[in-house]
């Protein structure tokens, strides 16, 4: 198969059959009972996450395994991996677009919508983590007659600012690329309510050629916006560490190393949504299996970047021969949460390695279990971050571990549980695929047929 055959499969030869195929999870009157199912066992995760909010916020963090000496545990740990996952979702649809790849039409809506998800959940830890959450409007620069200011020296200020400006350009950004696909569905809608509905929020698209013309020039404007921002907005999540003194932080790799990190989790958790699509909606006219190769291949680099990362990071300690960054090194590997940190390399590393063959890449069983295996090891590399360095840092006196408590896991279960829940009902709202571009493949294929 060649050319752009390859991104389309039976079931997608005519642009009105590839509408329809987006359009069914929208307008058709089913019962859908996978997704009543998923979506049920969704809501009491999310119910949970909320119950485990409440409890935290009424009686104190004390509730979570945070002691004097690791003072962040899960909360932070979990900041950092939504936001990683958060932040890859437009990196890689804006990318993808730059580079005119014609397999991201399946995959961008998901991966933005991935964004918004995860970015909201994101912004959530550090209020809980707070202990006093009223007091975090102390992070914005509103005037104030007793002279409280923002501290900018400060990473929680960084972090507030770096979230609001992203979670907002994406959602510029995700929306632009959904209205002519609302016009679609405004269309095609079967009440007067959706047809209400749906035309409010397309804006009086016509599809004319100014309509296109206008949309095209802003659509791309925003992808080359995007890429260097999700860039130093995860550069600045990786300064919250590597601008402290304490071992195992203080190094400039941080900023890329956190980047490529938030690259890989992100394409893991779309090859985990992009299947969920595929098995529950039979998307697989236009979600084939060499959509998961080329996501097996992204997901490979950031692997062999990752390892190079934890490589460095060995040379670096044994090389500035200082010896707390020694020590802590050696207890990474042999200390406490050694059992974790050697999951995290294999989950990390070890494990997509098996990428290399195409066999592997395109078997969509496979695939699903090591992507899941991926977001597992970046959520222990976020954790050990966190719980090793705290735990072990200059002070012997200071040394004490962290025991997580089942309010621990119950928040990061319910946290999930929420992403599902809002993935869930995003899916039977706007289309989960992008239409127009779907079907500019379906035109190219049948004029590369043609000659």
């Amino acid at each position: 198969m060649s050319g752009l055959a390859r991104w389309l499969g039976s079931g997608a030869e005519s642009c009105s059959r590839s509408n329809a195929l987006v359009l069914d999870p929208l307008v058709a009157r089913r019962s859908w009972r996978a997704w009543w199912i998923a979506i049920t066992i969704a809501f009491l995760w999310t119910v949970t996450f909320g119950v485990t909010i409440a409890l935290v916020l009424s009686i104190g963090i004390g509730e979570l395994g945070n002691n004097t000496t690791v003072v962040w545990g899960f909360p932070i740990a979990n900041y950092v991996w939504w936001i990683g996952i958060g932040n890859a979702g437009t990196l890689i649809s804006a990318m993808l677009l730059i580079t005119r790849q014609h397999w991201r039409a399946s995959i961008n809506r998901s991966a933005e919508a991935m964004t918004l998800m995860a970015v909201s959940i994101a912004g959530l830890f550090p209020i809980i983590h707070l202990g006093r959450p009223l007091y975090f409007l102390w992070l914005l620069p509103y005037p104030n007659e007793m002279g409280i200011w923002p501290q900018w020296r400060s990473a929680l200020i960084w972090d507030f600012w770096a979230i609001l400006s992203y979670l907002l350009f994406s959602i510029i950004f995700w929306y632009t690329g959904l209205i002519p696909d609302l016009a679609v569905v405004r269309d095609a809608a079967r009440t007067r309510f959706g047809r209400l509905f749906y035309g409010s929020l397309c804006f009086g698209w016509r599809n004319s050629a100014r309509h296109w013309r206008i949309h095209q020039r802003f659509y791309y404007t925003m992808a080359g916006l995007a890429v260097p921002l999700v860039c130093s907005v995860h550069s600045i999540v990786g300064l919250d560490f590597a601008a402290s003194l304490m071992p195992g932080w203080e190094e400039g790799i941080f900023p890329p190393y956190f980047v490529v990190g938030a690259m890989f989790s992100g394409f893991a958790m779309v090859a985990v949504l992009i299947a969920g699509l595929r098995w529950g909606f039979g998307f697989a006219p236009i979600i084939t299996e060499k959509h998961f190769d080329m996501i097996g291949r992204m997901m490979l680099l950031a692997s062999l970047v990752l390892g190079l990362t934890y490589l460095t990071e060995w040379f670096t300690a044994w090389y500035s021969g200082d010896y707390a960054e020694r020590r802590f090194t050696i207890y990474e590997m042999v200390g406490r949460y050694a059992p974790e940190y050697w999951l995290m390399i294999c989950c990390n590393v070890i494990f997509p390695q098996a990428f290399w063959w195409r066999a592997v890449r395109q078997n969509i069983p496979v695939s699903l279990v090591i992507a899941v295996l991926v977001n597992v090891g970046m959520w222990l590399e976020r954790i050990l971050i966190v719980w090793t360095t705290l735990s072990h840092s200059y002070s012997p006196t200071m040394w004490t571990a962290f025991l997580s408590t089942a309010v621990d896991w119950a928040m990061l279960g319910g946290s999930l549980g929420f992403f599902a829940f809002l993935y869930l009902c995003f899916v039977r709202i706007v289309p989960a695929a992008t239409m127009f571009e779907v079907r500019e493949l379906v035109h190219e294929r049948r004029q590369e047929l043609k000659a």
